[in-house]
């Protein structure tokens, strides 16, 4: 097993491939409301009236009209949705937050929270004309607990910034994402967001231990709760987790951050077929234990993708697929030496015919930068079908094959599957030269009902937002999605929380 070396990886900076990827040339994006053929909900439009109160409750500074000022709320980062809102608000602390709402509330004006703008369903961009609430001015630390581990801090801070004030204290965030330099933690929470480490801390419904959110008539829930045990009642927490804004805007979160790691080893494979990923995942499970934290996989075609397009290259062999494997500890002699013995029985049972290590954090940043540079190196194609499911991972790399059998007669540039074979998601991204109806036409339902029928989600991590409303029954019975209904109205009976996502109407279940 080889070592890295200094001239493994042409160094790229990495962190903020949303923003690389924005200031690509791309052509307006069709309304969202004619993509999706959606209706206008009965809501109220803006008047003048409604601009006087805003900029009486956040100013002038703080508040965007100008058709060009707005734009960039209007449109994802994919460029694949596209709204008109015609004003966007940046509050700065929970009180104008509620304040915002409940006027928007009285008046039936919709709204649409958005945090780093990086989400991939859909979710925080508006449909019509819904005013944006922006996050991104509510971006302080609060507190931090060194003896507990628990950071609090207002929904709009960036992760990657929250990241590094943890490194400094000892402690790291237990939420890891390719977007970590753009995205903000209340739009993870909000998308219950899983990444790169879910494998070893799990997801945010275990580690976010309080919320404060806004509901939509202005009235401020704190539950921002910092014990790990607390049997009081409903854990409302969870509400908000995962709903993407359609219940209320989270606007403070308590997190539980683990101490860092002082060992970090990284390992880039090569494997010949995907029953030999098995093995792997198997092995590493089992050998590595508990200084396993994070085990992904990528196929050629991905890996294609960033080496035509962003011009960087694999420090090993091509190989039908890859994986790179993750530990963290406290011992570095000891970390080492594990992973170490996992790779050289690795290569003496063939289940792997290349491969790699480093130790150095340089050399792992290099590594890790190959991973998280598929989706922008897919997006440098035109457009990408992006697909973000769970599956059992005896059938995690199935759906990739079944859909390049599928799509091969038609113009589709590529068919890549990458992700979190650690956890079972699979990030299926299909491209082609631009956006077409037939292309879609024959992804979509068939990739929703494979998935199903294999017992898989439609929805991973990504959350579901405009896009994947259609799909949601395929996951969840009649009886669970009225029940979500009537969550909703319990909440928002005017409906004018982040509406046309997450909830399909209750005829499509």
């Amino acid at each position: 097993m080889r070592k890295a070396t200094s001239n493994v990886l042409h160094s790229v900076t990495q962190r903020h491939w949303p923003l690389k990827i924005r200031t690509a040339k791309y052509s307006t994006p069709p309304l969202s409301k004619d993509t999706y053929k959606i209706k206008r909900g009965n809501f109220a439009s803006l008047t003048d009236k409604d601009i006087n109160v805003f900029e009486g409750i956040v100013g002038k500074t703080r508040m965007l009209t100008d058709v060009s000022d707005v734009e960039a709320y209007n449109v994802d980062w994919l460029h694949s949705v596209r709204g008109s809102s015609q004003c966007v608000l940046k509050p700065k602390t929970t009180e104008e937050v509620s304040a915002i709402l409940k006027h928007c509330n009285e008046r039936r004006l919709a709204v649409c929270p958005q945090g780093g703008n990086t989400g991939l369903a859909g979710g925080s961009n508006p449909v019509f004309d819904e005013v944006v609430i922006s996050t991104s001015l509510m971006n302080k630390i609060i507190s931090f607990d060194s003896l507990s581990g628990v950071l609090t801090c207002q929904a709009g801070c960036v992760l990657e910034q929250l990241e590094s004030y943890l490194l400094e204290q000892g402690f790291l965030m237990p939420l890891d994402l390719g977007a970590k330099g753009s995205c903000q933690i209340g739009g993870n929470v909000s998308t219950n967001a899983g990444g790169l480490r879910l494998v070893r801390y799990g997801s945010l419904h275990g580690t976010v231990l309080g919320i404060e959110a806004v509901l939509a008539n202005g009235e401020v829930i704190n539950c921002l709760n910092k014990m790990k045990k607390d049997n009081t009642g409903y854990h409302l927490k969870h509400l908000f987790i995962g709903s993407e804004g359609t219940l209320g805007l989270v606007t403070q979160v308590a997190i539980h951050c683990p101490v860092s790691p002082k060992s970090l080893n990284v390992a880039f494979l090569g494997l010949d077929s995907y029953e030999k990923v098995l093995e792997a995942l198997k092995s590493s499970k089992k050998d590595l234990g508990e200084i396993l934290s994070s085990c992904e996989l990528m196929d050629r075609t991905s890996i294609q993708a960033v080496e035509e397009n962003l011009k960087l290259r694999v420090p090993i062999k091509d190989c039908p697929f890859y994986m790179l494997i993750e530990t963290s500890g406290s011992n570095s002699d000891h970390d080492e030496e594990k992973l170490s013995q996992f790779l050289e029985n690795a290569l003496e049972k063939n289940i792997i015919v290349d491969g790699i290590q480093a130790s150095e954090p340089s050399r792992i940043k290099n590594l890790w930068e190959l991973r998280e540079s598929i989706t922008q190196g897919l997006a440098r194609d035109g457009y990408t079908y992006k697909y973000d499911v769970s599956l059992p991972q005896d059938r995690f790399y199935n759906i990739v094959e079944v859909m390049r059998s599928r799509l091969s007669s038609l113009p589709v540039l590529r068919v890549a599957g990458y992700g979190h074979i650690g956890d079972g998601n699979i990030h299926l991204n299909i491209t082609s030269k631009e956006y077409s109806k037939e292309i879609m036409n024959n992804i979509e339902p068939f990739v929703y009902e494979w998935t199903s029928k294999f017992g898989g989600s439609v929805s991973a991590e990504h959350g579901i937002g405009l896009k994947k409303t259609g799909a949601v029954h395929f996951c969840k019975p009649p009886q669970a999605i009225q029940l979500m209904h009537q969550i909703k109205n319990v909440m928002d009976p005017n409906g004018i929380m982040n509406p046309y996502k997450v909830l399909p109407a209750i005829n499509s279940a």
